[in-house]
């Protein structure tokens, strides 16, 4: 019982920490992605008002298709609809916008579509993408989730290295 009582005050600690920007910073703290000796992944929450977690297996320029993730956030939002759009950007041009629906309210494709206000996300599991190279650069993502209203969800801007 004890046991359990400590891992509910770790997970309320944490969650804490993700909706609570830390006392006299305006902006959430950078956050690292991903590390290894040619590629470096950093993001932080655009959202004013939360920040969230996130986290890869594979840190490595050769992305291959099936990418486990870990994600998790309180939601602010309802969301029988998500969407996830990206904006890629490198030497301040343009190189990359992609959208994506995520939650569809016919077509849910994750276990957490259709939350609501005040639950949380938590996903830990593959996502497909396409495998691909990235490229030797730095590079700007701007990535930002919306519900059908299109009210924000979690936005974050990321960076990545590649050399």
């Amino acid at each position: 019982m004890q046991g359990l009582a400590m891992k509910g005050l770790t997970v309320a600690v944490f969650f804490w920490t993700l909706i609570s920007p830390s006392s006299g910073s305006k902006a959430w703290p950078t956050h690292t992605v991903c590390r290894n000796g040619n590629l470096e992944v950093l993001y932080q929450s655009c959202d004013p008002l939360q920040d969230f977690g996130f986290s890869v297996d594979q840190c490595s320029k050769h992305l291959k298709s099936n990418l486990n993730i870990r994600f998790g956030l309180i939601l602010r939002e309802d969301i029988k609809e998500l969407f996830l759009d990206i904006a890629l950007f490198t030497k301040g041009s343009s190189i990359l916008n992609f959208s994506y629906p995520i939650c569809e309210e016919d077509l849910p494709k994750f276990s957490f579509c259709g939350r609501r206000k005040g639950e949380q996300i938590y996903y830990a599991g593959p996502i497909n993408n396409p495998g691909f190279e990235i490229l030797p650069g730095e590079y700007q993502v701007l990535l930002e989730l919306y519900n059908g209203d299109r009210s924000t969800v979690a936005c974050a801007n990321a960076t990545v290295i590649s050399s």
